[in-house]
C-alpha cells in the first residue's frame, strides 16, 4: 500500500464501531460508486451479486477475476473514499493462490475484501482449519492495514427458522479462529434473530457485520445489539434496476 491507500484503509477500519455501525450501500460500478459517494457515504463496498448482474452474469465467481479487478480500478479511480471488494471465495482454493489474488485487489487500490467460507462451485463450507489457513495467507501477503472481512455462510445457507444456539456456537468458533488467523472483521449474512446477533457481537472482539434485508432489525437496532457494520448486499442494485424498468415502461407507454 502507498501512504494514501494506507490512510484510507485505517480510516475504513476506524469506521467499524460497535453501537454505531458503518453503513455500506453496496455498489457495482464507477457510476453507482459516485452516486452513493455523493449521497454521503463514508466508505464503499462492491457486492459480488450486483457486479455480476451488471455484467449479465450470475454470482459465484462467474465474472472473471480480471474483470472484477478492472471494475475495481475504475471505481477507485472515480472516488476518493475507501473501497472494499466483495472477493467471494477468493477465486481459488489453495491459500497461496487466494493470497496472490488478494494482493491483486490491494494493487488496484482496494482497502480490503469480503471473503467467504463457502466452497464456491462445491458443497458446504471450508473447514475451520482450511479457511483459517486461507485467511492467514492473505494476511501474510497483504499490508497489515488491509481489511479482511471474514464471512461465514452458516446462516445464509439455512432457513432462518432453523437458526439456533448450535449454529451460533459454530459461528463463534469460526469468528475466533478467523480472528486468530488475521481477520479484521466477521460477517454473518442471513442472521436475523436479535438474541443471536447480540450473542455473536458479545462473543467476539472482531467488528460484526450483518446484512440488511427484510426481517433483519434496522440499523439503529443493530447498533444497539453491538453490530459495527451493516451491508445492503444486492438490494441497491435491485432497487436501481426496478426504478429503471419502471421508468422505461412509462417511456414506452
Amino acid at each position: 500500500m502507498n501512504d494514501r491507500q494506507r490512510e484510507k484503509a485505517r480510516a475504513f477500519a476506524a469506521l467499524h464501531v460497535k453501537g454505531n455501525p458503518l453503513i455500506l450501500f453496496n455498489i457495482w460500478d464507477a457510476g453507482s460508486a459516485k452516486a452513493v459517494a455523493d449521497a454521503g457515504a463514508k466508505a464503499l463496498a462492491t457486492g459480488s451479486w450486483s457486479v455480476a448482474a451488471a455484467h449479465g452474469l450470475s454470482d459465484a465467481e462467474a465474472l472473471p477475476m480480471t474483470d472484477s479487478i478492472a471494475n475495481l480500478k475504475r471505481i477507485t479511480a472515480s472516488v476518493d473514499l475507501p473501497v472494499t471488494l466483495d472477493f467471494e471465495g477468493g477465486y481459488a482454493t489453495e491459500p497461496s493462490d487466494v493470497a496472490d489474488n488478494a494482493a491483486w485487489v490491494s494493487a488496484a487500490d482496494g482497502v480490503g475484501i469480503n471473503f467467504e467460507d463457502q466452497i464456491v462451485g462445491g458443497e458446504g463450507l471450508y473447514s475451520v482449519a482450511d479457511q483459517s489457513a486461507r485467511i492467514a495467507a492473505i494476511r501474510a501477503r497483504t499490508d497489515g492495514d488491509f481489511f479482511i472481512n471474514a464471512r461465514t455462510d452458516i446462516f445464509l445457507k439455512a432457513n432462518p427458522e432453523t437458526h439456533d444456539a448450535a449454529m451460533l456456537d459454530a459461528a463463534i468458533e469460526r469468528a475466533s479462529a478467523y480472528g486468530d488467523a488475521g481477520a479484521s472483521g466477521f460477517f454473518a449474512p442471513g442472521l436475523m434473530d436479535e438474541q443471536l446477533i447480540a450473542r455473536l457481537c458479545a462473543a467476539t472482539m472482531l467488528p460484526v457485520n450483518i446484512m440488511a434485508f427484510p426481517g433483519v432489525p434496522d440499523a439503529k437496532r443493530l447498533g444497539e445489539l453491538g453490530v459495527a457494520r451493516v451491508s445492503h448486499g444486492p438490494g441497491p442494485y435491485r432497487q436501481a434496476m426496478k426504478a429503471l424498468g419502471d421508468a422505461a415502461k412509462t417511456a414506452f407507454a
